[in-house]
């Protein structure tokens, strides 16, 4: 298959992989008042599922191949658990496209961590990206520290922050032997365990309804991730990385449908910021390599 056949099928995947993420945020949200780490606890359960399928069609065993990655591993699904709960939280009290930007601060943070942690290289550009990325991020949490009007969006930015950790722990234990398949395998089975005591000790009952639209979150979550993770093996994250951001337009057009979303000019502007320093980081990514 040429490169350019080879391109083209990365952008579709990863353009399927926001769609079914932006369903797996609305799927979220229409399950109803229920606490975030019981919702957390069932989109785990469901990916878990897939994962373990997934590693028995590959051949894969359910094993680190590396017992020096499992602290790489074990701080990967600890935030990435963090993460999903602050993403759920933001779902449930955000504008759905408010909730779904925060949480693209990921790939931002995850080259500061990457600084931080894996000491890798930081140029004056990336650094400038982060910089103004956080600042765009701050147009849609619109801080207000005299009430908690601004809580839920602090928390998307946290589940943000959090993801971008956790993709830094995944690059580690992936630069060192770790299958993806695994990686994927070991965060679903974690997080379901961590979310675990959350629903036996705050447990709320769920209609036939609720139950139907947590699944739906899982089968979304479920094909959001094999299909990242398929577009990442036809094209480099350099190529496609930025037709991720088609996410926000998935989710401003439910939202807009389904709940009567409208995000304000604040919000707007911050979205231009975000993905307009995106779009500059992917060319210039291209043009370097």
């Amino acid at each position: 298959m040429s490169e350019q056949k080879q391109r083209i099928r990365g952008i579709i995947c990863i353009i399927i992989s926001a769609f079914c993420f932006a369903w797996m945020s609305t799927f979220v949200r229409l399950a109803g008042d229920l606490p975030s780490a019981q919702k957390a606890f069932f989109r785990n359960l469901v990916a878990l599922v897939f994962a373990l399928i997934m590693l028995k069609k590959d051949h894969i065993p359910f094993k680190c191949t590396n017992k020096k990655n499992l602290p790489a591993l074990f701080i990967r699904s600890f935030l990435g658990a963090l993460g999903v709960l602050g993403n759920f939280y933001a779902v449930d009290k955000l504008v759905l496209s408010d909730a779904s930007m925060l949480n693209k601060m990921s790939p931002f943070f995850a080259v500061l961590f990457s600084f931080l942690f894996l000491k890798e290289k930081l140029t004056f550009f990336q650094g400038m990206t982060v910089l103004t990325a956080f600042i765009g991020s701050l147009f849609v949490i619109k801080p207000s520290f005299t009430d908690m009007s601004s809580f839920p969006a602090f928390a998307g930015l946290a589940g943000g922050i959090m993801a971008g950790a956790a993709y830094t722990a995944v690059r580690y234990a992936g630069s060192r032997g770790e299958k993806g398949a695994f990686i994927v395998a070991f965060f679903s089975a974690f997080s379901t365990l961590f979310f675990l005591p959350f629903l036996i000790f705050n447990f709320h009952p769920m209609s036939f309804k609720q139950v139907a639209f947590m699944l739906g979150a899982g089968f979304a979550a479920a094909g959001g991730q094999f299909s990242i993770t398929a577009a990442y093996t036809y094209a480099p994250a350099k190529e496609i990385s930025v037709y991720d951001y088609t996410q926000l337009i998935f989710t401003t057009a439910i939202g807009a449908v389904l709940f009567g979303d409208h995000p304000d000019i604040f919000s707007i502007i911050g979205y231009i910021i975000i993905v307009s320093t995106a779009f500059v980081s992917f060319r210039y990514n291209r043009v370097k390599a």
